[in-house]
């Protein structure tokens, strides 16, 4: 599982005082990041290979400005060439968003997905999501 805390913004807050639910799925692929270092380690856009094939979230809670988030990432499945992500965002030990994502290993020169290389199956598999984290 990889972990990642940060401090929401004032701005980040909508005009009920809530953090405004847009910010949910850009903070998850914030956090997907280490994800993506297995497969570009150097995060050139140049040498891109994946797409995001689905995404969706699911509100729990109310979050708010001034204490601290922290997304949690693990990997749900695995398959040939398409991973899927399962995320939460909790905020004072409460779960309040959760999400996935598909994502799908592409060859952009040929306009398809490709096949993930053995090694990064295994990396990922490194962080298969386990009920209770």
């Amino acid at each position: 599982m990889f972990k990642e805390s940060f401090s929401p913004r004032f701005s980040d807050t909508d005009a009920l005082g809530h953090i405004n639910n847009t910010l949910v799925p850009i903070w998850f692929e914030a956090a997907r990041k280490p994800i993506f270092e297995l497969f570009i380690p150097d995060l050139d856009p140049k040498k891109w290979n994946l797409i995001l094939a689905n995404i969706d979230v699911s509100f729990k809670a109310q979050m708010y400005f001034g204490h601290e988030m922290e997304v949690r990432t693990c990997i749900q499945h695995v398959g040939n060439s398409s991973f899927k992500v399962y995320q939460e965002l909790w905020q004072q030990n409460q779960c309040c968003a959760s999400g996935a994502a598909t994502m799908v290993h592409y060859d952009y020169s040929q306009q398809k997905s490709a096949t993930i290389p053995q090694p990064i199956k295994e990396a990922l598999s490194a962080h298969l999501y386990v009920e209770n984290n």
